[in-house]
């Protein structure tokens, strides 16, 4: 496997590999640009088919967040890391010790949050060893809940404006009442976003890998159970991707019948010519590093002296930039994932620009 010619490599600064046999730790870290900020991103555990997957996921994530923390606003730049391993089964205390030890040893290029497969308490397992975490401090929320740093909850609500956003710009409807949403993966995200449709009154149909989560929202939600065969390709308004990415593909895109994609999964076009075929189909696809960055938004501030005002109201924004995103699409016939691309690097030049001017970059 050749890294510098991976087709995912996209110049990034730093790629680490990281085994512990004691422990089992098998990991890998991406930093894709640190211009704006130290890379801040999600330590995702997975039990990977193989290596070469893992790699390209980390890749690919970790130049999302680059991305994603431009577009946001943020002074912050991009990174990620894996976990090779079934969280359910692989993961152990003495393994995410492992991990924070090797997260010390990158002397804070890189800081990491919570992803699939890891939780706050897995990251406060890691900080046991390394002061580069975040999302693990309790603060009062913006839905003025007392929040443990989970940023999964403010995920789901910036899905939610940027789902509103969508609906709004291609349905032309501001209630939701009756909306037809098909969710794929009801775990922390998806299960709180399908909240929100529901108190907005939208018909959900779910579907999960893990059977209880699906049940759950089933029970609780008055969702309907789909499978895995028909989640993406059911008859509804809007299919949300809320489990893992590249699901938007040559496969599935002949047979979608919805007219919105709005999700919280990352990544969720396999290959970024899939972004034409959606609008060559006629559907809206709201980017997944614009929509979804609620997370690293909530993150970004722990620790600092805004208020729960400050921080909705910055999450808020993401249905702003996504409205920018689809007119700025509808007048060029550009597709929306190449919009959001242009405008997280305007912004990211810009950003670089000042800084040059103030002095900072000067020898």
């Amino acid at each position: 496997m050749n890294v510098f010619s991976h087709p995912e490599f996209d110049n990034h600064e730093h790629l680490s590999f990281f085994c512990d046999p004691e422990t089992g730790l098998k990991a890998i870290v991406a930093i894709h640009n640190t211009s704006r900020g130290p890379a801040l991103g999600g330590c995702r555990m997975f039990a990977y088919v193989n290596d070469e997957e893992a790699v390209r996921d980390v890749l690919r994530l970790s130049r999302g967040m680059t991305y994603k923390s431009a577009l946001a606003n943020l002074d912050l730049g991009g990174g990620k890391s894996v976990i090779i391993g079934d969280p359910r089964t692989q993961k152990s205390e003495a393994l995410l010790e492992a991990m924070g030890k090797h997260l010390e040893s990158l002397g804070g290029q890189y800081i990491a949050a919570e992803d699939s497969g890891t939780s706050v308490p897995d990251l406060k397992v890691m900080g046991r060893h390394t002061k580069y975490v975040a999302g693990i401090i309790e603060r009062t929320g913006f839905d003025g809940r007392l929040s443990n740093g989970d940023p999964s909850p403010t995920t789901a609500y910036g899905t939610f404006i940027g789902l509103k956003a969508a609906v709004q710009h291609k349905l032309g409807r501001e209630d939701l009442t009756g909306l037809k949403v098909a969710i794929q993966g009801v775990g922390n995200v998806g299960y709180r976003l399908a909240h929100y449709l529901k108190q907005a009154g939208a018909e959900l149909w779910v579907y999960d890998i893990h059977h209880e989560n699906m049940q759950r929202a089933v029970a609780e939600l008055g969702a309907h159970a789909a499978s895995a065969e028909d989640i993406l390709f059911l008859p509804v308004d809007v299919i949300a991707p809320c489990a893992m990415g590249a699901v938007i593909n040559d496969d599935t895109i002949p047979h979608l019948n919805a007219t919105v994609i709005a999700g919280a999964a990352n990544n969720l076009l396999q290959r970024p010519d899939h972004d034409q075929a959606l609008k060559d189909r006629g559907i809206l696809y709201a980017p997944d590093f614009a929509i979804n960055a609620g997370g690293i938004i909530d993150v970004f501030y722990e620790g600092s002296n805004a208020s729960p005002d400050d921080v909705r109201a910055h999450v808020e924004n993401i249905g702003q930039t996504l409205a920018e995103i689809f007119t700025r699409s509808d007048s060029s016939g550009i597709p929306t994932g190449a919009i959001a691309n242009a405008l997280a690097e305007e912004r990211f030049r810009s950003f670089n620009q000042n800084r040059y001017l103030a002095g900072e970059n000067h020898v």
